[in-house]
């Protein structure tokens, strides 16, 4: 493949993920409203339909590295955009003939999920293939920041669609976003596999991955920061618009927006993350990220009344850039860092670990916010986000300037490893 051409398909690969960006958040926010305004759901039927969204991670996370392995990497991300379409169009569908229950909403939630799985892993797998090693941390960035632009776009358009249309109908915007994401990928051209005589068992591949990542001195103390990160990103999926429209009365263009504001603080996240990394050392900037999205999180449930809001929108642009940090740095180090023949393997080692969280965290979410209401839930999370930084300053990573500086093969590097027990 020559370089015009590399760059060609990076940029319909881009185009294709960010217009199912644009969409996806506009169904962020059409389908828990359509939840709460239009079948009344409880808190936690809301925590039911967050967890949902990413349960398929704990499931199929595990072999979805091995599938992706082994299929067309064009085929299986069309097919997932494909199945992601026909599930959120059959919303609309129920809607207009008066069978639409939170039920069905699970269900659609579940498909969406695990057709992400697939989607996820293999975009994840497909980016070094066609971009050099030393452009992976920008294009990283890159990514990270389009989709900080349509997070924060998308809730905004979905809160005014809602509004203006009705929750239901906006939902549909989702689904042509996935279908315009289909034909953009079928245009790439297909991987080519050289596929042995014979595969090793499933269980063996997924072990071999497995076994890399938890016992990789970098590896996995990162996954298991992000697997803190995520239990109350998944919190927040469930809590964040019941806390919106129930203790706070915000009106759904205003949770719209509040929601997209998000989106500020990944933008600025994705922007400066070259230059923090650059400055501080990749490790060091970790370590900074994961404290400034505890300060985030602790900050999004204060006050009451405008000083709520403002407080809502500091709380989620603080958490989001320091997450977004922290994504784009272990990201790209797991990208230059896996053997090219595990990478697909390591990635969904680590996002069944970190992802899986996100659905456990909404349900614990849902089912405390019955309790205790939604303010007291999102401090009680924000607590559990100490456990991010935590995880690193326990690890090798604590004396490290950057990631790479630590080599697994060294032999004074593995006493480190050894001494950090």
């Amino acid at each position: 493949m020559s370089v015009e051409q590399g760059a060609g398909v990076f940029w319909r690969w881009w185009a294709a993920g960010t217009t199912s960006s644009v969409g996806s958040a506009v169904g962020a926010v059409a389908l828990p409203l359509t939840a709460l305004t239009v079948l009344d759901a409880s808190a936690f039927e809301m925590g039911l339909v967050a967890a949902a969204s990413y349960v398929a991670w704990l499931v199929i996370g595990l072999p979805a590295g091995v599938i992706v392995q082994r299929l067309p990497l064009r085929g299986a991300q069309v097919g997932a955009d494909l199945a992601r379409a026909a599930a959120v169009a059959s919303v609309p569908l129920a809607w207009w003939w008066g069978r639409l229950t939170v039920a069905q909403l699970v269900v659609v939630a579940l498909v969406v999920s695990f057709a992400n799985v697939l989607f996820d892993v293999a975009n994840a797998t497909f980016l070094p293939a066609i971009v050099g090693r030393d452009q992976l941390h920008a294009r990283n960035s890159l990514t990270s920041a389009t989709h900080a632009a349509t997070q924060l776009t998308g809730p905004s358009l979905g809160g005014v669609a809602v509004q203006a249309l009705g929750a239901v109908p906006a939902v549909l915007v989702d689904t042509v976003s996935y279908l315009v994401s289909a034909a953009l990928l079928g245009s790439l051209p297909a991987r080519r596999v050289d596929a042995p005589d014979r595969w090793p068992p499933v269980r063996a591949m997924i072990g071999e991955g497995w076994r890399y990542v938890t016992r990789h001195p970098v590896m996995g103390p990162t996954m298991w920061t992000a697997t803190a990160v995520n239990f109350v990103c998944g919190a927040q999926l469930a809590v964040y618009p019941l806390y919106l429209v129930r203790e706070l009365h915000a009106p759904a263009a205003l949770v719209g927006v509040l929601l997209a504001v998000e989106g500020v603080g990944s933008l600025v996240g994705a922007a400066l993350t070259p230059w923090i990394t650059r400055r501080w050392g990749t490790a060091r900037s970790l370590l900074v990220a994961c404290l400034v999205a505890v300060g985030g999180a602790f900050l999004v449930p204060l006050g009451a009344g405008w000083p709520a809001y403002l407080a809502f929108a500091a709380g989620n642009v603080v958490f989001a850039g320091g997450v977004v940090v922290l994504s784009v740095t272990t990201r790209t180090y797991r990208q230059t860092a896996s053997p090219p023949d595990l990478l697909s393997r390591v990635m969904a080692t680590v996002r069944f670990v970190s992802w899986g969280a996100i659905p456990v965290g909404g349900l614990l979410a849902g089912a405390l916010a019955g309790l205790a209401g939604a303010r007291a839930t999102l401090f009680c999370f924000a607590a559990a986000t100490v456990l991010a930084p935590l995880a690193l300053l326990l690890s090798p990573v604590r004396r490290l300037r950057d990631l790479t500086d630590l080599r697994v093969d060294d032999p004074a590097d593995r006493e480190i490893v050894a001494a950090a027990g």
